[in-house]
C-alpha cells in the first residue's frame, strides 16, 4: 500500500443534530427522558469524508458551525494531536467540560476516521489491534420499565446476544431497587454478572445499605452509588463494599483531569470513559494509557459503534456498555454499525475508518 506523503487540508466541516424518541420512556436515578439528540459531524479532507459524532444537545451542531470549524479549514488532517490542542485552547474560557468536551469528541472522532479513510484502512489497524472481539455487557433496565419490560429486555441480551453480563438502572425509588433486582438476577440466572448503576442519587450511608441488600443477589458492580464528584465518598464506598462488588465510575470525566483524579485517590475499581465526551479518539487513548499506567480495568460508556475500533486497541479494556437507546439509534441510522454476536462485537476489517456510513436520508426526519 503507497502511503502519500502528501498534506491532507480540510475542506469542508458539515454537522447536523438529530433528536431520536425513545421506544419507551426511560429514566435513571437523576433523569428522565424520552428522546435522544445525536450531533454528526462529517469532515471532509483530501477528497475522504470522516464521521464523528456525540450524545448531546442540538446547540453543540451550532456549536462547532460557529466557534471550532474554522480553526480546522486548511489544516492538515493528518495533525490530530496539534489539532485537538487547538481546540481545547479555543475552550479555554467556555470551560473544557460538559458541552465543549462533547463537540471536541465528535469533530475528533471525525479525524480519525477520516485519517483512517486517507490510508484506506480500518481505524482499529492504524491504531493497533489488542484484542479481535470487544465483550459486551447489557445495559438499560430503566427506572421506568415494569418488571416484564425488564425481563424481557434481560432475557434477550443474555439468551439471544449471549451477553455475559446485564446492568439495571436503581436510586429513583431506592426502596423499590432490592425488588427489582431480585426479579433481574432470577431472569438472567447464576451464571450472567449483574451490575447496578444509580447515577449518583444516593447518599453515602444509603449506598452501604443498598449495597448489602444487593450482594444477596450477587450483584458484583455498583455503578456511580454517589455522584462522582464526590470523590472521596467514591473512595470510603469503594472501600467498604462487599469483596466481591467492583465501584464503577468516569462516564462523566471530560478532561485528562477527571481521570486522573478518581484514579490517584483510589475512588474507583473500574473506571468508564466516553469516547463521545472525553476528547475523542484522541482523549480516549489518554485514559487508556492512564487506566494502564494505574494498573485500573477500563470499561467503555454507551456508543458502541464509534468506540468499536479505539475499545480494540486500548489494552486494559473490559467491557463495552450494549446501551439499549444507542444501539437502536446506531442500528437505525449508520450502515456499518455493529451486532452482537456470543456477547461481543467485532470491527468489520473491509471497511475503512471506523467503518460506519451514516443514512442521511434516513435520518432527516429527526432533524433538530
Amino acid at each position: 500500500m503507497h502511503l502519500s506523503k502528501r498534506e491532507a487540508p480540510i475542506e469542508t466541516i458539515r454537522t447536523r443534530a438529530y433528536t431520536i424518541p425513545t421506544d419507551k420512556p426511560e429514566a435513571d436515578g437523576t433523569f428522565a427522558w424520552n428522546s435522544t439528540t445525536l450531533v454528526i459531524v462529517e469532515i471532509v479532507a483530501a477528497g475522504k469524508t470522516g464521521i464523528g459524532y456525540t450524545y448531546s444537545d442540538a446547540s453543540v451542531a451550532k456549536f462547532i458551525e460557529a466557534t471550532l470549524g474554522s480553526l480546522l479549514i486548511g489544516e492538515d488532517a493528518w495533525n490530530i494531536d496539534a489539532l485537538w490542542l487547538r481546540l481545547q485552547q479555543r475552550v479555554r474560557n467556555i470551560g473544557r467540560s460538559g458541552f465543549a468536551a462533547t463537540a471536541i469528541s465528535a469533530i475528533d472522532c471525525a479525524l480519525w476516521d477520516a485519517k483512517a479513510r486517507l490510508l484506506d484502512m480500518p481505524l482499529a489497524r492504524l491504531l493497533g489491534i489488542v484484542r479481535a472481539r470487544v465483550p459486551l455487557y447489557g445495559s438499560g433496565g430503566f427506572t421506568t420499565y415494569t418488571d416484564d419490560d425488564m425481563r424481557d429486555q434481560l432475557a434477550h441480551w443474555v439468551h439471544e446476544n449471549g451477553c455475559r453480563w446485564v446492568k439495571i438502572k436503581i436510586g429513583s425509588e431506592p426502596s423499590r431497587d432490592p425488588d427489582r433486582v431480585r426479579v433481574a438476577r432470577e431472569v438472567i440466572g447464576r451464571d450472567a454478572g449483574l451490575f447496578v448503576d444509580a447515577n449518583g442519587a444516593l447518599d453515602r450511608k444509603q449506598a452501604l445499605h443498598y449495597a448489602a441488600l444487593f450482594a444477596e443477589h450477587d450483584v458484583m458492580w455498583f455503578e456511580e452509588p454517589v455522584s462522582s464528584d464526590d470523590i472521596a465518598g467514591l473512595a470510603s464506598i469503594r472501600n467498604a463494599l462487599p469483596a466481591h462488588m467492583e465501584l464503577a465510575a468516569g462516564e462523566y470525566g471530560y478532561t485528562l483531569d477527571d481521570f486522573r483524579a478518581l484514579l490517584a485517590n483510589q475512588a474507583i475499581d473500574v473506571l468508564q470513559a466516553d469516547v463521545t465526551r472525553c476528547g475523542g479518539i484522541t482523549g480516549f487513548l489518554r485514559v487508556a494509557a492512564l487506566c494502564d499506567a494505574f494498573h485500573v480495568p477500563l470499561s467503555a460508556h454507551c456508543a458502541p459503534a464509534m468506540h468499536l475500533h479505539v475499545a480494540c486497541a486500548a489494552p486494559r479494556l473490559r467491557h463495552q456498555e450494549w446501551f439499549h437507546d444507542h444501539v437502536r439509534i446506531e442500528q437505525m441510522l449508520f450502515d456499518g454499525a455493529p451486532r452482537a454476536i456470543d456477547g461481543a462485537i467485532a470491527p468489520d476489517l473491509s471497511r475503512p475508518g471506523c467503518g460506519l456510513d451514516f443514512k442521511h436520508a434516513d435520518a432527516q426526519r429527526f432533524a433538530a
